[in-house]
């Protein structure tokens, strides 16, 4: 015994000794795969079999039949090439086990002739800094200048970093940051450029953390302080105590960017969307918080996704419906979300504390939201507007001022003169530096309400102009107002605890208290600013045999003046009481019973009643259940409403039942869904809009593994009543069909299939209108990989916005387009930029602007690649050795919108001469390759056709290229690389309402180039280009272009590479040089002689550090010579 007792006293102490290398030897790492990867080495020692893991860049493990390891030598090797950002998980032996023992350093033993061993002692070695040594880290960080004779210095930069680690024992650190110059949001929300897109660190221990950078606060546990917000900021958490007692205390303090909002509407029958979501204040443009929005259709949750059930343009504010989730008109949806809101900064606070015991716990927090009136972001408030904010008290209505300021001229501006005319004084669009110019903004105010119209929305900015009145009537309908925001508070404190005497026995109560300030500004209206909430809740098993039965009951209070941060109850309360526009204070008392005969099945029945102050008055009771025996299973959730209020009076029943049987891999089932929703006038007894009634049954039948295969068809009839003439009548019936299925699903193979049609037909009028959602997706490979084929088929209804944007000038190198004044009107018109073909003059970007018109279509998406690769017999003989030659590769990119207009369906992807055609983006590419990448007789010929349709605004635009092109390459003497590339390119474009922009060009242009190969890694090359462009239409400008030129490239295995370029053009074009048909003709480039040039050096400094520098020019006969350079560190991490 005793000497068991040593044996384990010896075993905890190494155990101890060896903790902090043991909790170490678990380890990942990223590794990004190529079609010439084949192994990798993954650690310098023998890895453990125990535990061995892949993933791809989607968290999916990856096939075990793709790869093989190497345990002993620690290798992992690839059975098939793959493209991908693989990470790979493993586990090290301990150190002990893996390391080399020697009686002496073998760093300081050396052999010498006799056999024997000397002692030496070598020269100590510089030391060799390695950044973040110790930690996991991943990614780089870039800083560049770029400068030029034709623009100003820019800078650019860009951080990717991830940090995971232990800092000592006891203390990890997580962090993640993220910024580049443009902050597109993907994650990240900031506006400005000097701010960090995303940044998020976090150091924690065992019983405590502490975060900072972009947060998630949130607080589920409380019914009155409930919320979730993403911020900037810092936030803590500390844990103490043991289990029997344990005390939580956490706090935050952040700058607040999104604001909660909430967006209700009904579908529209047929339209997948997009829908347009706007701010509190009816604001279309805000830019959404990705990951904050939560969508209910008819209250259910829906899952984000293009395989589930919705996708969202955080950046639009739009939201669009899968084709796996039709929309009809019978949906009520619901969409809750923070946008940014930085009209002030604002301020966020929180803290609470938990004390838990065994049979009960207290708690209680703190929040307060502020905005800082004296920090505006977005508005900047002169003395008159904050005397008129002073003034408003809460009303938004009085919270308007007049939007002129002086400003000075600028040709990137849309400024107004003030005119004084026929007894009236109005602003009056000028583009005249001369005059006293100001910057005026209109707001829409209604038809007929205002003195202004819109006259111009082609040009950068909208111009709008002054209509007078008519017999004292207004005829315009914009106002040269702004709408004011006025700065707010909202400070919440809650106290809640929890006491459970024994078990199946509980008791909940909580406190609140809110303090909301509409107006920081303004002491008017202050009195309803406080309100204070409360609820109690318990619950007690009185039988708890075979049959379990529990008793329940809640009450709750809130005044009328209470406030909260999100919504309070669930997401159809209103509707589910008929509340919507009812005020006052609230008591809501819940009664009810649970009896469960067996742990798969319980029926609840719960009495409800709610009052608001007198003023109304519900009494709802409502039965729900599961009831599972054998195979049958049967579900149902009925309610019975009746209210009575002082404005209307409501009776609402409504039902949902289901019932599913079950055999082996087969089921059948019906769902009954109905509701009868009647709201009266108290005074008149007549129903009011809002009634209706409907009821729909669903029949449906399936076999199969849902997670497998497996195939569902079902059928759906419902009839709806609404309000005709003061009598709920039926107006309307609808028949769906659904199928979906997995049908086939193998390691090379898989198709599922998804389709619902609908028929939708009104009673009075007897028209008919359908829709079809389908969604067809099927990948195979035949012959042994000789085919291969990916294709995905869609067809639904939705609307194409009328897109709406602007230009706004930036640096330049930091924009996308160029302007050209085309006409000559000093107007900058939105069909005047075009994309910059040189970084110097990429002056502007493009913004979107909120779409407020939508067209109705029918679109058809057909996604189709074909591969064939016939290289697999290239060990076989006769046809099949000459056939190895070759490959074949075919793409079909196509989506079609179509005008809805009629009861026809869209469903053909190629389109017919009938169809009206509103918006299509088509990418469609066939290649035949003889011998691919071995350069001996090298040959391609590729058959493009690309087409972009788009509905703008101010009309639509037509862009078609259809290009044949034909590419050779041959090695002569390992040294000499010969290529010849000729092209012929059929160029349209068609512009609705800007003829100079209407042209049909017919390019050919042969290019042969001829490469000296001094090394793998050297070459220079000669070159020549000819060209010949024709405008058959308009105009009929010609081109004739000659290029000659010569280019190097130099690398070495040091991680150095040089390479250039020098061209010569003579440009021999016919027609006027400065029209959008020259521009997209010489490229950029001016008539007559014109030389282009470039360098680029690369070269790695460090192991963690390299160094790009590259220098462009051009001049030309007409022009001045351009100088552009730039310089860029990035080190790696």
């Amino acid at each position: 015994m005793k000497q068991f007792f040593c044996f384990v006293w010896c075993f905890l102490i190494f155990s101890f000794a060896h903790a902090q290398e043991t909790n170490s030897l678990y380890k990942s790492k990223k590794i990004i795969t190529d079609s010439l990867t084949t192994t990798v080495h993954l650690d310098s020692v023998a890895l453990n079999n125990t535990y061995f893991k892949i993933v791809n860049n989607q968290g999916i493990d990856l096939d075990t039949a793709n790869y093989t390891v190497d345990y002993n030598k620690a290798t992992l090797t690839f059975t098939q090439p793959l493209q991908d950002t693989l990470s790979v998980s493993f586990l090290n032996y301990p150190d002990f086990l893996t390391r080399t023992y020697a009686l002496y350093d073998t760093k300081r033993i050396v052999p010498n002739k006799e056999g024997a061993y000397i002692f030496s002692v070598p020269e100590k070695q510089a030391t060799t800094f390695t950044p973040f040594d110790g930690l996991n880290t991943n990614g780089s960080i870039s800083r560049g200048i770029t400068v030029g004779n034709n623009q100003n210095l820019v800078t650019n930069s860009n951080l990717d970093l991830q940090i995971v680690g232990n800092l000592s024992d006891k203390i990890q650190i997580r962090a993640s940051l993220q910024d580049s110059n443009v902050p597109l949001q993907n994650g990240g929300y900031s506006q400005k450029m000097d701010e960090f897109d995303q940044i998020f660190m976090e150091l924690f221990s065992t019983d405590w953390s502490i975060k900072a950078g972009d947060l998630f606060l949130e607080n589920r546990a409380s019914r009155f302080l409930n919320f979730n917000k993403k911020v900037q900021g810092i936030s803590g958490t500390v844990k103490f105590g043991n289990d029997k007692s344990k005390t939580t205390i956490e706090t935050a303090a952040a700058l607040v960017r999104g604001q909660y909002a909430k967006s209700e509407f009904v579908g529209q029958e047929g339209n997948q969307g997009p829908y347009k979501l706007k701010g509190t204040n009816n604001q279309l443009y805000i830019l959404i918080i990705s990951g904050s929005e939560s969508v209910y259709v008819n209250g259910r949750k829906l899952t984000r996704g293009e395989q589930n059930d919705y996708v969202i343009d955080y950046n639009s504010g739009e939201i669009r419906f899968t084709t796996l989730f039709p929309i009809t008109s019978d949906m009520r949806i619901v969409v809750e979300y923070q946008y940014t809101d930085r009209n002030y900064a604002r301020f966020l606070g929180y803290g609470g504390i938990k004390h838990e015991r065994e049979k009960w716990n207290i708690a209680g927090y703190v929040y307060t939201e502020t905005d800082i009136k004296n920090q505006p972001v977005q508005q900047n408030l002169n003395k008159e507007q904050v005397d008129i904010l002073k003034q408003a008290g809460d009303s938004l209505a009085l919270m308007m001022a007049p939007s002129a300021y002086p400003d000075t001229y600028s040709e990137n501006k849309t400024l107004y003169k003030k005119v004084s005319q026929n007894g009236y004084e109005f602003y009056q669009y000028s583009n005249t530096p001369t005059d006293t110019l100001y910057m005026v903004s209109f707001s829409y105010v209604g038809p007929s309400n205002g003195n202004y119209r819109l006259a111009n929305s082609s040009g950068v900015g909208k111009i709008y102009e002054f209509i007078e009145p008519v017999d004292g009537l207004n005829q315009g309908d914009y106002e040269p107002l702004i709408q004011l925001i006025a700065p707010t508070r909202l400070t919440l404190a809650t106290v809640m605890g929890q006491y459970k005497p024994k078990d199946f026995t509980q008791v909940d109560f909580e406190f609140g208290f809110s303090n909301h300030d509409e107006n920081l500004f303004s002491p008017i209206d202050d009195e309803d600013n406080q309100g204070i909430a409360a609820n109690v809740n318990a619950t007690h098993r009185v039988l708890n045999n075979k049959w379990k039965v529990d008793v329940f009951g809640n009450v709750q209070l809130v005044t009328e003046n209470f406030k909260t941060i999100e919504r309070l109850y669930s997401i159809e309360f209103d509707r589910d009481w008929n509340v919507s526009n009812t005020f006052g204070n609230q008591s809501l008392l819940t009664v009810g019973s649970k009896v469960s005969p067996n742990d798969n099945s319980f029926f609840t029945y719960q009495y409800s009643r709610l009052e608001y102050s007198n003023s109304y008055i519900g009494h709802k009771q409502s039965l729900i259940g599961n009831y599972l025996y054998k195979n049958f299973n049967l579900n149902t959730n009925t309610s019975f409403l009746s209210a009575k209020g002082s404005v209307y009076n409501t009776n609402f029943i409504r039902s949902k039942t289901q019932a599913v049987y079950t055999k082996d891999k087969n089921w059948a089932g019906s769902r009954l869904d109905l509701e009868n929703y009647q709201v009266k006038d108290v005074a008149t007894q007549q129903f009011q809009t809002l009634s209706q009634k409907y009821a729909q049954i669903d029949a449906f039948v399936g076999r199969g593994d849902t997670l497998k295969t497996y195939v569902e068809l079902g059928y759906t009839y419902r009839v709806n009543d609404s309000l005709q003439n003061n009598v709920l009548r039926n107006v309307s019936n609808a028949h769906s069909f659904y199928v979906k299925s997995q049908l086939f699903k193998t390691q090379t193979s898989d198709l599922s299939v998804y389709a619902n049609y609908r028929r939708l037909k009104y009673t009075d009028t007897g028209l008919v209108e359908p829709t079809l959602n389908s969604r067809i997706a099927y990948n195979d490979r035949y012959l042994k990989n000789l085919i291969q084929t990916n294709t995905i088929y869609e067809t639904s209804s939705g609307a194409v916005a009328q897109q709406e944007f602007t230009y706004i000038k930036v640096d330049a190198g930091l924009g996308t387009h160029m302007w050209n004044d085309y006409n000559g009107n000093g107007i900058q018109e939105l069909e005047e930029f075009e994309i910059a073909p040189y970084p110097d003059l990429a002056e502007y970007v493009r913004m979107f602007l909120p779409n407020q018109s939508f067209v109705k279509t029918h679109q058809t998406k057909l996604t189709q690649v074909f591969n064939f690769n016939f290289s697999i017999w290239q060990n076989e003989s006769g046809f099949k050795k000459f056939a190895s030659q070759f490959h074949l590769q075919s793409s079909f990119i196509i989506d079609r919108s179509i005008l809805r207009d009629g009861s026809g369906i869209a469903w053909n992807p190629f389109g017919s001469s009938s169809d009206e055609l509103v918006a299509e983006n088509s990418n469609i590419r066939n290649s035949i390759y003889f011998n691919r990448g071995k350069q001996k007789y090298t040959t391609i010929y590729s058959l493009i056709n690309n087409r972009a349709k788009n509905l703008m605004n101010f009309g639509s635009l037509d862009n078609k290229i259809t290009t044949h092109q034909i590419q050779f390459q041959h090695l002569l003497n390992k040294w000499w690389l010969v290529q010849l590339t000729n092209k012929f390119d059929k160029v349209e474009s068609i512009s609705e309402n800007y003829g100079s922009k209407n042209y049909l060009l017919n390019n050919l242009s042969i290019n042969p180039r001829i490469s000296y190969l001094f090394s793998q890694n050297a070459r220079v090359e000669l070159f020549y280009e000819w060209k010949d462009k024709k405008n058959v239409q308009g105009d009929l400008e010609t081109l004739q272009q000659h290029r000659i030129g010569t280019a190097f490239n130099w690398s070495t295995s040091q991680k150095f590479t040089f390479n250039g370029e020098f061209s010569l053009y003579n440009n021999k074009f016919s027609g006027n040089p400065l029209s959008a048909v020259a521009y997209q003709m010489l490229e950029g480039l001016q008539p007559g002689k014109n030389i282009t040039w470039r360098l680029l050096f690369q070269r790695n400094l460090t192991k963690y550090l390299d160094a790009n520098i590259s220098y462009q020019g051009r001049t030309s006969e007409t022009a001045k010579t351009i100088h552009t350079g730039s310089i860029q560190l990035r080190a790696f991490f």
